[in-house]
């Protein structure tokens, strides 16, 4: 126990230290990032006529990405089919639904955390959960890189501060009860040898292993065209419409109808000047254009989707006219690699999930030969239209190269779709059987 409390400091530490970074991403995700770009000045002497705008291509991206992550099951690797145990756990979980989260906020915040812990129900799957970085930070070994302790810390309704420290050999929760940290409620002694915490990182590197967000790189392009659009808000306000001068009015000649004053620097819009003295001259300047504005926003747009492998029509900036579906197949060639490398990194990292599941459901903790072997089965990042797919998949089936369970997994329906197709398959052939024998004991249909 002893142990476990010193190590509250130093996993505390860590769960800080990239705290500002983490607030900088997501306030870019959900739009809510500051913009410094307008002066105090300008502040004040706009009001509230003009907003800030904020063009979210954060979210876009991370939409975009997020999107096309879906995890379709699990499968051993001699097997044709998912695995239904692991696959009803992660339903048990609410995977479907929190898998989504974690992809998210991997993606937009550099990682995400997928906790396991004994169920407190007997006969129940492990309890999965998917935290935030902001909560959950995992230690890692310098010379495995595994996770080697991991902490989750959150307040309760009564401001109490809790954390759960996660080592190889158990789970504890603490109490910060008068500045000291105190046992909590919740222990779980599993004896593992492993840390039942799986980071899902994005974009790791060797001495990064905690990733980066997808955000970096455009986080100076967004910021660009928010300037340009709030830009183009003020000069829309001041300088697209007409502005008026006049020649030889006097501050008293402003006055309206009843011949109450009027400022003789009024901006509002379709103001009438009127004067009997002939000698008074009035015009307007020209209007500015916004074009360049528009110009400006539509190549940071294309910069933008460069660098995030985005296709044209992502960003609405390449033609007026829908492109064709081989068009758009081809354009999303480099988006769909990158999905596919995420498949690579989060897939490993939901085995490795999967892996300590199959601990505590057996509880113990030597793993099989063939766990190890375990594939995360993703749904196809692209997006070829139906009559292509369905092509394909029949072309490959009547050629005897894939039987027709793999079809059907070709053509994307679900284990649980392709379960009920097996069995109207296997209710047509004996249908199909009583009707054969009816025939051969009555060859003359004699009734």
């Amino acid at each position: 126990m002893a142990e476990t409390v010193d190590l509250i400091p130093i996993l505390e530490k860590g769960l800080a230290a990239d705290v500002a970074n983490l607030t900088k991403w997501d306030n870019y995700l959900e739009g809510e990032q500051p913009l410094k770009y307008m002066s105090e000045a300008m502040r004040e002497e706009l009001g509230d006529t003009v907003a800030e705008l904020v063009l979210n291509w954060a979210r876009l991206i991370a939409d975009a990405y997020e999107s096309r992550l879906d995890v379709e099951g699990f499968r051993y690797a001699d097997s044709d089919a998912e695995d239904d145990e692991l696959w009803a756990g992660w339903q048990y979980n609410d995977m479907d639904e929190q898998s989504q989260q974690g992809h998210l906020d991997s993606i937009a915040l550099s990682r995400s955390y997928v906790l396991i812990s004994a169920n407190e129900e007997a006969d129940k799957p492990p309890r999965n959960t998917i935290e935030s970085p902001f909560q959950v930070w995992a230690r890692r070994d310098p010379k495995t890189r595994k996770v080697s302790s991991a902490i989750k810390k959150w307040k309760d309704l009564e401001d109490l501060e809790h954390v759960l420290i996660y080592t190889p050999i158990e789970t504890v929760e603490f109490v910060k009860k008068d500045g000291e940290w105190k046992a909590g409620g919740f222990k779980d002694k599993h004896n593992f040898g492993i840390v039942p915490v799986v980071p899902l990182v994005n974009k790791p590197r060797i001495l990064r292993p905690d990733g980066v967000s997808e955000f970096k790189d455009i986080i100076p392009l967004a910021d660009a065209a928010n300037k340009m659009a709030t830009d183009m808000m003020v000069s829309g306000e001041f300088h697209a419409m007409p502005r008026r001068w006049a020649f030889g009015l006097k501050q008293s000649d402003f006055v309206d109808k009843n011949g109450n004053q009027l400022s003789a620097w009024s901006k509002v819009k379709s103001r009438l000047w009127a004067n009997e003295n002939p000698n008074i001259k009035v015009g307007q300047f020209d209007e500015a254009d916004l074009k360049v504005f528009h110009d400006t926003i539509k190549l940071l747009a294309q910069l933008t989707s460069q660098m995030a492998a985005l296709p044209p029509h992502y960003m609405g900036f390449n033609s007026d006219n829908p492109p064709s579906a081989d068009a758009m197949r081809s354009s999303e060639s480099q988006l769909v690699k990158r999905i596919e490398r995420k498949h690579t990194f989060l897939g490993g990292a939901w085995e490795e999930a999967q892996r300590i599941n199959l601990m505590f459901m057996r509880n113990k903790a030597e793993l099989e030969p063939n766990d190890y072997q375990l594939e995360t089965v993703w749904r196809d990042p692209s997006t070829p239209t139906v009559s292509q797919k369905a092509d394909a998949a029949q072309k490959k089936y009547e050629s005897g190269i894939v039987p027709l369970e793999q079809t059907r997994i070709d053509l994307g329906y679900s284990a649980t779709q392709r379960k009920q197709m097996k069995k109207m398959d296997e209710e047509a052939s004996a249908a199909g059987s009583v009707a054969r024998f009816g025939r051969e004991l009555n060859p003359d249909n004699v009734a």
